[in-house]
């Protein structure tokens, strides 16, 4: 678990990072859902609202899809930005920095959003958790060789349904290109299906039990996970500011 954001990607290492952040994206869709009854993962959902309620004439209802969308969109576009600073500058934490600003962000939301008011609480649970799903979303997006949205199923279930299509498929003995499936992809992805439902049960049990601070521990495990290359990083960036010390040998005497 700790070389999961190492910037030497594996197919296993993948796999395993995207097990991670599906279990999560499934605890915070469900804590949205119970706490506000706002699923904040999939956007499909947020824009038919939106135009159920312009339709209904609930404004209300269109402003809490519209913060929804910005700040999912706003999460993606951040995660952006942070990759490529990292990229650019050649980190080994370009992927840890992005979990980094997700687990301090999931962490002080988990402390603090039970002392919100009523009155306040829906619009700072669904941009906190829109924005946190955006990042994660567009994080996945950077690795794999067949990246997998975890915030949502919908692309998992028809990922699943084209992979049985090819396995069943026969192709003429003689095809040039012939269709072959993956059950090791269909595997996967079916994991993934599982892991966000049991996610989804964790988070509402979770929530009904201790509130919003069930998402601390989630919290804890992207700052696990995220703390090796962050520290090789500081590491190297100390080792590079460090004055070199004098050799100790006083300038030879001219002969």
């Amino acid at each position: 678990m700790l070389n999961l954001c190492s910037p030497e990607r594996t197919v296993h290492r993948n796999l395993h990072l995207a097990c991670v952040l599906t279990v999560v994206a499934g605890i915070l869709n469900s804590v949205g859902f119970v706490a506000v009854a706002r699923y904040t993962s999939h956007m499909t959902g947020i824009v038919a609202s939106m135009a159920d309620a312009i339709a209904l004439g609930l404004p209300d209802l269109v402003a809490v899809g519209a913060l929804a969308l910005t700040a999912f969109v706003l999460g993606a576009v951040a995660c952006a930005l942070v990759f490529n600073w990292g990229r650019v500058r050649g980190l080994r934490s370009r992927y840890a920095n992005i979990l980094l600003l997700e687990g301090m962000g999931m962490l002080l939301f988990g402390l603090l959003a039970e002392r919100l008011q009523d009155a306040h609480r829906s619009v700072v649970v669904v941009g906190v958790l829109c924005f946190t799903m955006g990042l994660q979303n567009a994080l996945i997006t950077r690795i794999g060789e067949w990246p997998v949205r975890t915030t949502h199923i919908t692309g998992m279930v028809t990922d699943i349904g084209v992979e049985i299509g090819k396995a069943l498929y026969r192709s003429p003995a003689d095809a040039a290109d012939p269709v072959v499936g993956e059950p090791r992809r269909i595997a996967a992805l079916a994991g993934l299906v599982a892991l966000f439902f049991l996610g989804g049960m964790a988070g509402a049990l979770g929530y009904l039990w201790l509130g919003f601070e069930v998402v601390v521990p989630v919290a804890a495990v992207l700052l696990l996970i995220a703390h090796r290359p962050l520290v090789q990083d500081l590491r190297e960036a100390w080792l590079r500011r460090r004055p070199r010390r004098p050799s100790g040998r006083g300038p030879r005497s001219a002969r």
